[in-house]
């Protein structure tokens, strides 16, 4: 068709290159359009700038985020920063109950944190930028914050101590307030920016539709030292900025290459998910999300990371561990076994806020119905739950309840893979401690099959 392309062998390496630095990036994209944008999405929260409360926590029905925890109920805004900054607002929270506000941009770094651990549980005003904001920081701002692109997730968590707190988890989801810097300066606005016609993505659709996604996705990426390269080499194929020619156009053989680059691609996500984290009883750790100097320019782990579970926190804000394997390594599967996760008398997960274990369907990695609507287990349930007499704890993994007797500590699984992932917000750094990452005095103990 005269296209002046790369050859095919050179089309599928910068195809697998492009889905590793792309598949975080799509995978945001599809969660805002669905979030955001769609209105029809089935997913849907509120527009930009302006602040959604969850008056729940997730359960099965939620299918738009991968592995979403249940632990915290959700507050939520996506911010558009073309026009000017916005400001994030909290409310002073009781020093009792742990709440943390996570800034992630485009590029899914996460920029910035607000809250217990990282601001203290009092009040106060903070300053969210977009890449282009240079102007003095306002009186009453305690913090600036920039994004690295125009469009940025900010997620609130706010502990939940039992389904009776729930009133109390809203009445501080009241609180936080989210305004544009006018506003909040009581001055005129700016001229609004231009309406974007979005391009329609869906998370179930990122397969199908990888590479038109992350092409109307890098509009709003903009181009940066650490990732030119990628960039340049992604628009030799019709991909983001400077293309010289759509995507769509190239011939059928090129196209048959990059099917074969995603595959290879994705399969060098999962060999990293696999090796290059940290094996601990059958369980993995690694530390997997931060802000651009974390990952410096390491697309693979940001991909990685993004697969495990998108918009996870920094390591000192949670850690994650998480498995598929029992103690021998072999994959935990309810349709044909039972297991328990037994926590030594005194060697419970060592937080400074809360611990949770939360069961997830293998195949999917989401939430899954069961007859008790129990997806999780975690601290704060302890007075309900049974110790053994050796003062240990032992949760019960299986499908069928384990009878009355110990269904408190039971965690209902699935009819087939498991998923379990581990959540310790702010892990303590005293030992013993899970941190530093791979190397810390405390690690998970491992699931043992009982039938």
């Amino acid at each position: 068709m005269g296209i002046v392309a790369p050859d095919i062998t050179e089309t599928k390496d910068i195809a697998e290159d492009g889905f590793i630095y792309g598949l975080p990036i799509v995978m945001n994209y599809a969660v805002m359009n669905e979030f955001a944008i769609d209105k029809n999405s089935g997913q849907y929260k509120a527009p930009f700038n302006k602040i959604y409360n969850d008056e729940r926590v997730f359960t099965y029905e939620d299918t738009a985020v991968v592995t979403p925890n249940s632990d915290t109920p959700y507050s939520m805004v996506w911010l558009d920063l073309r026009a000017e900054p916005i400001v994030i607002s909290v409310p002073a929270v009781d020093k009792k109950r742990y709440y943390s506000v996570q800034l992630i941009d485009g590029n899914t770094f996460n920029y910035g944190y607000i809250g217990s651990r990282a601001t203290g549980n009092g009040a106060g005003d903070y300053l969210v930028t977009g890449p282009d904001w240079k102007d003095e920081t306002p009186g009453g701002i305690r913090k600036v914050f920039h994004s690295t692109t125009p469009f940025s997730l900010t997620i609130f968590r706010t502990q939940l101590f039992n389904a009776e707190d729930m009133p109390n988890v809203i009445e501080v989801q009241k609180g936080y307030k989210v305004q544009p810097l006018s506003a909040y300066l009581n001055q005129p606005a700016p001229p609004a920016e231009s309406k974007i016609d979005f391009f329609p993505a869906t998370t179930k659709g990122i397969k199908d539709n990888f590479f038109a996604y992350l092409d109307a996705a890098l509009e709003f990426i903009p181009v940066s030292p650490d990732n030119k390269a990628v960039r340049t080499r992604l628009a030799s194929i019709g991909i983001g900025a400077d293309k010289t020619f759509e995507f769509k156009d190239l011939s059928l053989e090129h196209k048959a290459a990059v099917l074969l680059a995603m595959k290879e691609g994705e399969d060098k996500v999962d060999k990293y998910l696999a090796t290059e984290m940290k094996n601990a009883n059958g369980w993995k750790i690694g530390s997997m999300f931060g802000d651009r100097a974390f990952y410096n320019g390491d697309w693979l782990k940001r991909a990685a990371a993004a697969k495990a579970g998108i918009y996870g926190n920094n390591a000192v804000e949670a850690m994650y561990p998480m498995t598929r394997w029992d103690s021998n390594g072999d994959t935990l599967d309810g349709s044909k076994h039972d297991y328990t996760l037994t926590f030594p008398a005194g060697q419970l997960p060592p937080v400074n806020a809360f611990w949770s274990v939360t069961m997830y369907d293998g195949k999917t990695q989401l939430l899954i119905k069961n007859p008790i609507n129990r997806y999780l287990i975690n601290s704060p349930m302890l007075p309900d739950m049974k110790t053994n007499e050796d003062g240990s704890l032992t949760l019960y993994i299986q499908k069928d309840s384990p009878g009355k007797d110990k269904e408190s500590n039971w965690l209902p699984a699935p009819d087939g893979p498991i998923y379990l992932v581990m959540r310790l917000y702010w892990p303590k750094t005293e030992a013993p401690s899970i941190l530093p990452v791979g190397k810390g005095a405390w690690s998970p103990p491992g699931i043992m099959k009982t039938r």
